[in-house]
């Protein structure tokens, strides 16, 4: 059901039956390493490509929450997945794999809520019994891609936040009771562009639209920031994150410090070389569907919301000296007793 503006409260509560998570080397020396299902020892993966490898990822992470939620693929009407490579190619070809019908989305670092958002309203409408969603990235790809290839070697600055190489999935059901997370409501983010330009400060560049979908969501919902334990930006990094809690605050939201965090921050350890944080589709990706996921399960939260962020740039963009577009959307999770 539409509620305000640009949200959807989802009556029928769909539950989040299982999840799987990959993830490659630096991940695994990581804080968040063992909330990981699968983790690689070089960035290869056994393919000749780090697209491959990329697409490697994303079938993992798939196959892990299908094994897990005991389901068989025949028996899932959607795959609803995406990532940051040129045309979304290497979730496309886990899609051929999966054989599962297939909605390819692009929300840059955002697309991991993007599915979750849309799978759980087409299961709250009736559409599907079981859904499939995901969101991957893979360091070496993406750099390669959007600023050099790592072997380049080049300098980044303090602003520029590290690629996570990770996939994670979620396998969304019909409610059918138990002690299982479930999703209630999902707040669509607009676009937004502030005037940046700055390829390597993308955190920065994010965090008006994270402050605006957070906003919107408060506003729509009619809830105080108090209603959830835990609200989590996808990746915004140490810079991105201090600026959308300014950016909030201004707004009139009064969030507890401690309950305001960030995926990028939550998947690295200190003495990591990530000069602002993590990023990526596979970063909220891999810490919902894994860390924060397992923490509710344990009883860590009761309720949290999940704001991924993206940013909306390519390298065309980029060449042409276009500012960078920005957009997030929040899902919000309870853990149902």
């Amino acid at each position: 059901m539409l509620k305000g503006k640009q949200s959807w409260v989802f009556s029928s509560r769909p539950a989040i039956a299982a999840t799987g998570v990959s993830g490659g080397p630096f991940e695994a020396n990581g804080k968040l390493a063992a909330d990981f299902d699968i983790l690689h020892e070089d960035l290869w993966m056994g393919e000749d490509s780090y697209e491959k490898a990329h697409r490697v990822l994303m079938e993992e992470a798939s196959r892990a929450a299908l094994r897990k939620g005991q389901m068989e693929k025949k028996d899932v009407q959607f795959f609803l997945g995406g990532d940051l490579i040129n045309q979304i190619t290497p979730t496309s070809l886990s899609a051929r794999a999966l054989e599962i019908p297939y909605f390819g989305l692009f929300g840059a670092c955002s697309t991991s809520m993007e599915g979750l958002a849309l799978a759980s309203f087409i299961i709250n409408n009736q559409g599907a019994n079981a859904i499939l969603t995901g969101a991957a990235s893979h360091n070496a790809a993406v750099e390669k891609q959007f600023r050099y290839p790592t072997e380049y070697g080049g300098q980044k600055p303090p602003t520029a936040q590290w690629t996570v190489t990770g996939a994670g999935a979620a396998l969304l059901t019909k409610n059918n009771g138990g002690s299982v997370p479930v999703t209630t409501s999902a707040t669509i983010g607009k676009v937004m562009d502030l005037g940046l330009t700055d390829p390597f400060n993308m955190g920065g560049a994010m965090a008006p639209a994270a402050a605006d979908t957070i906003a919107a969501h408060f506003q729509d919902l009619q809830l105080d920031p108090s209603h959830y334990d835990l609200i989590v930006t996808g990746d915004l990094g140490k810079i991105g994150q201090e600026t959308a809690y300014e950016l909030l605050t201004d707004k009139g939201l009064n969030i507890d410090q401690e309950k305001f965090q960030d995926c990028g921050l939550l998947i690295y350890k200190e003495n990591q070389p990530v000069q602002s944080g993590g990023s990526g589709a596979g970063c909220s990706a891999t810490v919902l569907y894994g860390h924060l996921i397992n923490q509710m399960k344990q009883g860590v939260y009761k309720r949290i919301l999940v704001v991924a962020t993206g940013a909306l740039l390519s390298p065309l963009t980029v060449q042409q000296k276009e500012t960078i577009p920005c957009i997030a959307h929040a899902v919000s999770i309870e853990m149902q007793n």
